[in-house]
């Protein structure tokens, strides 16, 4: 792995968020000047290939990346400011197990992504 692929590897494992790839390449410049967006986007299809990485599209027309683990959690995405908010939920990993069953099938596999907007966010009024 070149030194250029151990930032943007670092960039993604210190990340508490899902940046896309322009924020990566924010991110890794920072550390190293001399990376490119290119090595950037080729990084992010190497680690996505090779099982590192998780591609998300939020719906927001860009694709946003997490690391791969094994730890299955769910994302709800606020719609007004494109926060996203892991959450685990045992109560619907049992749901879609059932409805599987249900269906005849045997769950492997799944991915649950809730858009909302904030009930606590004050609605604008306008007068």
């Amino acid at each position: 792995m070149t030194a250029q692929r151990r930032i943007i590897a670092r960039v993604l494992s210190e990340a508490t968020d899902h940046p896309d790839v322009e924020e990566l390449y924010r991110r890794a410049s920072a550390m190293d000047s001399a990376i490119s967006i290119a090595t950037v986007y080729r990084t992010v299809r190497l680690f996505e290939e090779a099982n590192i990485l998780e591609r998300h599209d939020f719906r927001d027309g860009r694709s946003r990346y997490e690391e791969h683990t094994e730890r299955h959690h769910d994302h709800l995405i606020d719609v007004e400011t494109g926060d996203v908010i892991e959450f685990q939920n045992e109560e619907i990993e049992r749901l879609q197990r059932e409805v599987a069953k249900k269906l005849g099938y045997d769950l492997v596999d799944h991915r649950l992504e809730l858009y909302g907007v904030s009930s606590k966010r004050k609605k604008k009024t306008k007068y």
